[in-house]
């Protein structure tokens, strides 16, 4: 790819990086940005965290999702207000309780099968397990090498942005669980 004059401008990349999102409507990974922009990974990363600092500073409409190496545009928090009364909609998912219970478990013991998430918290998730499919905060990552081969649950990038944590790593210190043998 040819570089033009344009290029080598940061506010440039800056509109090159947004149209692609914007394009995309899906996460895209760093290393294809980077790939089209005709740069290192470390190149369109460094980009990408200047990005977001002018979004935050200059209090934007939109701003970019950074999870798991991955950029997606959202609608900034600050204006759901907005969307809602225009569009009619709740943009924040409330979850209950015992979605959330369920959907911890997940989160600190993954892969894990829905009779381990049972035999934790000691009741059915069936409930639990199918309002956290249908949000797509978490999704069957396989099965399980044993006797009925039981589906596998793990959380999705989608958890990771209901919560605006970049990884599981920044969880909070994992709670001691352990499988009752009852």
């Amino acid at each position: 790819m040819e570089q033009t004059e344009n290029s080598l401008d940061k506010s440039y990349l800056f509109g090159a990086i947004e149209a692609i999102l914007f394009v995309a409507g899906d996460p895209v990974d760093v290393i294809d940005i980077a790939i089209a922009l005709d740069i290192t990974e470390l190149e369109a990363i460094d980009l990408v965290e200047d990005l977001l600092k002018t979004y935050n500073e200059t209090k934007r409409g939109i701003h970019i999702q950074f999870i798991n190496n991955k950029l997606q545009l959202h609608t900034n928090k600050s204006y759901a207000n907005y969307i809602e009364i225009l569009f009619h909609t709740e943009t924040e998912l409330k979850l209950s309780q015992t979605v959330l219970e369920t959907l911890s478990i997940i989160a600190y013991k993954q892969p894990i099968t829905r009779a381990e998430i049972e035999a934790l918290r000691g009741i059915k998730s069936d409930y639990s397990l199918s309002v956290l499919l249908d949000n797509e905060l978490i999704e069957v990552s396989g099965h399980k090498n044993t006797i009925g081969r039981p589906k596998l649950y793990v959380t999705t990038d989608a958890f990771l942005n209901h919560f605006n944590i970049k990884s599981l790593s920044e969880l909070p210190e994992k709670p001691t669980i352990e499988i009752s043998s009852d």
